[in-house]
């Protein structure tokens, strides 16, 4: 009965904890394609082909249902997955879909005609492939219309905060916050869209100022995946151990991972 969770790093770990929070009784295999991290300056081709091999990996280990946990992969490469690639037996879902449900106020499946909501203007912080997929902008417009939504690509964030040096990650914060603020001084909302991300919520706020909402995933797919498996049931797979696998250094990245959520992770190599 487990679910696998694909990253391409170690943020997907926020994705991780909260879901493992929120549904205790489910065990969750996560992998990291640390070797090829990050997925941000990549092109479209190479993260399709990659989240391809990670899915394909946590199917092995008994994941029918595969949530992509990268942004970078569920604006690049999701779409074209579902279309073309996924067998009917199997399940990929990406990290967009709750976010917009929680901007939109409204259900995946409501599939009535885009309309106005409360928020017109949106900041939207992600790595350079998912500012440029313009995947986000693209499912919002399904949903909504009248929302203005200013992206600005945060270079240089992801491998700062993988290599933990927190000084460096804020200091980008601040730069790309300022940056966006020049083109759009009054946002209302500003959504965080990289699962790095959400372990720099506090100086994204701080340099958002209090008046703006913060959206970041980790609780938001949490509880969209508890509702999905409520709803699908039969999409619990037949692994029933828990586990990280690595595409990069085990030891490195269990170090790293054990850093990041404060308890004891071991990670073996994919």
């Amino acid at each position: 009965m487990a679910v696998g969770i694909f990253d391409s790093g170690l943020g997907g770990l926020t994705v991780l904890d909260a879901v493992s929070r929120r549904l205790p009784d489910v065990p969750f295999v996560y992998f990291g394609d640390n070797a090829n991290a990050p997925y941000g300056v990549r092109d479209a081709e190479d993260i399709f082909a990659l989240t391809i091999q990670g899915v394909e990996r946590l199917w092995s280990a008994g994941c029918d249902l595969v949530i992509l946990a990268c942004n970078t992969a569920s604006a690049a490469a999701l779409r074209r997955m579902q279309e073309t690639w996924v067998p009917k037996e199997k399940r990929v879902l990406g990290v967009f879909v709750p976010l917009i449900e929680a901007l939109t106020e409204r259900q995946w499946g409501d599939n009535s005609p885009p309309r106005e909501v409360a928020v017109k203007h949106v900041a939207l912080f992600a790595t350079p492939a998912t500012v440029a997929s313009r995947a986000f902008q693209r499912e919002l417009a399904f949903r909504a219309v009248g929302v203005d939504v200013e992206a600005q690509p945060c270079g240089g964030l992801v491998d700062a905060i993988e290599a933990g040096d927190e000084i460096l990650a804020e200091a980008l914060v601040r730069s790309h916050v300022e940056a966006l603020l020049r083109r759009m001084p009054h946002p209302e909302a500003a959504i965080l869209g990289c699962t790095h991300y959400p372990l720099m919520e506090s100086t994204f706020q701080q340099s958002l100022g209090p008046g703006v909402t913060v959206y970041s995933q980790a609780e938001l797919v949490a509880e969209s995946l508890a509702h999905y498996l409520d709803r699908h049931p039969d999409m619990l797979g037949g692994g029933t151990a828990p586990g990280f696998l690595t595409t990069g250094d085990a030891q490195r990245v269990s170090d790293k991972a054990t850093q990041f959520l404060r308890r004891r992770i071991a990670f073996q190599s994919a």
